[in-house]
């Protein structure tokens, strides 16, 4: 997901607290859908592949691109530097000629794709296996319980309530009567502290814009109550239910496109907002604003006490953040009286961006901290806001792993997560000293959210891995041993993980750095390079890939005999900030340079061969396979390049582009400017048969798959390196080696990945991985 607007922001959802790094930032964001060696590989020759079936291969036909127009007159000057830009006419989403050339692009893959023999078995197999029971944990407050479900193949999931956890369920808020193709998405939503309200913010076709409405729970009446032009935000309810703190954008001057989601206008002066129930949104309470920083993101969340009203300033996607904190109790007028006075009495904790302060609890004015100041591994510290220069150390930062989260439950303990080699650690800790009290014994992968209060001393922890749909555990706290036992498991039809093995390896990269890579494979796997390989990968931003469940590989696995593999290259944050900047800014080589080392251990292994090595990312993952591709052409068989960044010279100037200079850099600074035009995947596209002396080589079949409400990463990036590498590649020569198909999927009503409706991701999964199964020969197993 490439806004970072909620690093530090706890999760809106009523205590519940999401532990993975949010992977929507730039990639993909539901865990069911997506989610090293020296130069030693085979270098193949020319990508002509006759399936086993008869069938003819994709490159055998030299396919018919669409004419596109090129503007040659285009160039912009980067320092001294004169950079063509002939498509910068494809960033204009309401051209009528952006129109056309999307039609001819979909046309012409629809035409590719019909060819792919296992696109049916592979929708109508992967409707079968999701058609199963999807829980989520139950989270608590007043003296309800809620709690998601997806009966299977609903569109969306359903939120439910319930007096008690062994009580009757009913429906709260069914997110599939609010459009008929399941393309309106529940956002964000949180319910007041008497469980009185719920508020909710509605997402359109897979936008980052969402609408903020309001129901009283008691009868399920939706107040009148509409906020627009919201982005970026939680939802954070006062203790007294009249109302709550959220951040929304200015709305859209007169005559700027108003079709939210599909603008690639600059996101700029987040500002955050309070909202009395019963009120139109014009008598929201402006409570903060940045007009000297207009790209800083804002949010605001209320202790559990109710006492005070934190708020986190951004300036980008870096893990830091500075924090300012409001006494509710001593607004003599409350927060009405505020509006004169423009903006609430913040008092101002940490006013630089040094380091992440994520608060814990708080017992009055003594606040607990998870931060990464000193501590790139992180830990947690404590201070008295009336003391403000005293600073104590609770936990200290691990030597091996990094301290991902923790979470106050029965008064006074930490439940707290660890991230051991990219694994999750549990364990029970006293909030006062820190110390150990017990391990909480879970399987090897990753725990997705806690579902927690620090009043309650029962709480729940949802658990993933690659062969765990995922299981919900119930943890009581009320005896001196905790009583963790299974409260919900989910089971797919026709899964049998026992079938499947799961290792994790660790490669030599470039420079001697060793990456971790996690293979899961089917037990009876024969290391002779004849496997079909599918290697995933991110490396950026922050984020952390720890095991999780994925249906759509897990079919794959199962139907083609595919290996899985998941890279943790650098970037990411599995081993703390050092491993995050060790792949950024001026190192992001280091992430082009670990994937491709995973790739070539996988071949020099015996796992599978150039040609049947397919690799695949979303959004900075994207990035991370178009710049590679570029780079190394001869080393895959299939590019699969989800929503990503590939105009590095530009993103900066759209939507939320802006905070990604944090990771990136910005060309508009020189020295950063050179790192960028190196790798960005738009301007380093070369025909490989000249640069390798060798006229059979060529780029490896490619699928760029986008959609045309993505206002994160806008669907100009995909649409721009589209055309590029058509022009470079197919159409610029009239006899040109490259016969592998170069294709775009462009979906309509979708955006970034989040709330994407089932049929649609199903409808991608079969496309993308019928192509791939297509162009790499991977055999159909029954």
């Amino acid at each position: 997901m490439l806004s970072c607007a909620y690093h530090a922001l706890p999760a809106t959802s009523s205590r519940v607290i999401n532990l993975k790094p949010l992977k929507h930032l730039l990639s993909p964001p539901h865990p069911t859908t997506w989610h090293y060696v020296e130069h030693l590989i085979r270098t193949p020759t020319r990508r002509s592949f006759s399936s086993s079936m008869g069938s003819f291969s994709l490159s055998d036909v030299r396919l018919h691109y669409p004419s596109v127009r090129r503007d040659e007159s285009v160039v912009d000057n980067y320092h001294g530097l004169p950079v063509p830009d002939p498509y910068r006419w494809l960033e204009d989403p309401d051209s009528e000629e952006v129109k056309e050339f999307v039609k001819k692009q979909v046309e012409l893959t629809d035409s590719v794709l019909k060819k792919c023999e296992t696109r049916e078995k592979l929708h109508d197999k992967l409707t079968k296996f999701y058609d199963y029971p999807k829980y989520g944990a139950p989270f608590r407050e007043g003296d309800k319980y809620f709690y998601f479900y997806n009966k299977g193949l609903q569109p969306q999931k359903v939120l439910y309530m319930q007096d008690s956890l062994d009580g009757e369920a009913e429906v709260l808020l069914d997110p599939n009567e609010l459009s008929e193709d399941g393309t309106v998405a529940l956002s964000t939503y949180a319910v007041s502290e008497d469980a009185k309200y719920l508020a909710y913010a509605l997402s359109e076709s897979g936008s980052d814009w969402v609408t903020i409405k309001v129901m009283r729970i008691e009868d399920k009446k939706v107040e009148p109550d509409t906020l627009s032009w919201v982005k970026f935000s939680g939802i954070s309810w006062t203790s007294d239910s009249k109302g709550f703190f959220y951040s929304r954008y200015p709305a859209p001057k007169e005559g700027e496109n108003l079709d939210a989601g599909t603008e690639t206008n600059a996101n700029l002066d987040h500002q955050l907002y309070y909202h009395f129930l019963g009120t139109d949104q014009s008598e929201d309470i402006l409570c903060w604003k940045n007009p000297d920083n207009p790209q800083y993101t804002l949010g605001a969340s209320v202790t559990e006490d109710g006492k005070f009203v934190l708020l986190y300033i951004h300036e980008g996607c870096d893990p830091v953040n500075k924090f300012y904190y409001c006494d509710l109790s001593t607004l003599l007028s409350g927060i009405k009286g505020c509006k004169e006075n423009k903006c609430l009495p913040f008092i101002k904790l940490v006013d630089n961006f040094e380091a992440m302060y994520y608060p814990i609890a708080n017992d009055d004015t003594v606040f607990t901290f998870l931060t990464n100041k000193n501590a790139p591994k992180n830990k947690l510290v404590r201070v008295d806001l009336k003391e403000p220069n005293t600073w104590t150390e609770v936990i200290p930062q691990s030597e091996n792993d990094v301290l991902d989260s923790a979470v106050a439950v029965n008064k006074s303990q930490l439940v707290v997560s660890y991230m051991s080699d990219c694994k999750h650690v549990l364990q029970l800790r006293d909030l006062k000293s820190g110390a150990l009290l017990h391990n909480l014994p879970l399987s090897i992968g990753s725990i997705d959210s806690i579902s927690a209060r620090r009043k309650d001393s029962l709480f729940f922890i949802y658990f993933t891995s690659f062969l765990t749909p995922g299981t919900i555990y119930q943890c009581n706290l009320e005896s001196a041993v905790p009583d963790l036992k299974i409260f919900r498991e989910s089971a797919v039809p026709g899964f049998n993980p026992t079938e499947f093995h799961v290792s994790q390896v660790f490669v030599a990269s470039k420079d001697g750095t060793k990456i971790p890579m996690f293979v899961v494979a089917k037990k009876d796997i024969v290391l002779d390079g004849s496997n079909p390989c599918l290697l995933y990968g991110y490396g950026g931003f922050n984020a952390s890939y720890t095991p999780y469940f994925s249906l759509s590989r897990t079919v794959l696995m199962r139907h083609l005999g595919l290996v899985f593999c998941l890279a943790n290259i650098r970037g990411g944050g599995e081993y703390g900030e050092e491993w995050h900047k060790g792949g950024s800014l001026a190192k992001k080589q280091n992430c082009f340079d670990d994937f491709i080392s995973c790739g070539e251990y996988l071949i020099s292994s015996g796992y599978t061969q150039s040609k049947k090595l397919a690799i695949e990312g979303g959004s900075n993952g994207g990035t991370l396979v178009g710049a590679c591709s570029n780079q190394r052409p001869d080393l895959f068989g299939c590019v699969l390049a989800h929503v990503g960044v590939m105009d590095m010279l530009r993103f900066h100037k759209f939507t939320i582009g802006h905070a990604w200079t944090s990771d990136y850099g910005c060309s508009d600074k020189e020295e950063e400017f050179q790192w960028l035009i190196k790798y960005s995947p738009l301007h380093n596209v070369r025909r490989p048969w000249e640069q390798s002396n060798d006229p059979s080589r060529q780029y490896p079949p490619t699928l760029l798959l986008t959609a045309d409400h993505d206002d994160r990463v806008v669907p100009l990036h995909t649409l721009k390196l589209l055309a590029t590498m058509q022009y470079v590649l197919c159409t610029s020569l009239e006899n040109s080696p490259q016969t592998n198909p170069i294709l775009g999927r462009i979906d309509c009503k979708a955006g970034h990945g989040s709330g994407r409706p089932t049929q649609k991701v199903i409808d991608e999964w079969a496309d993308a991985y019928s192509f791939m199964a297509k162009v790499i020969n991977a055999t159909w197993i029954d």
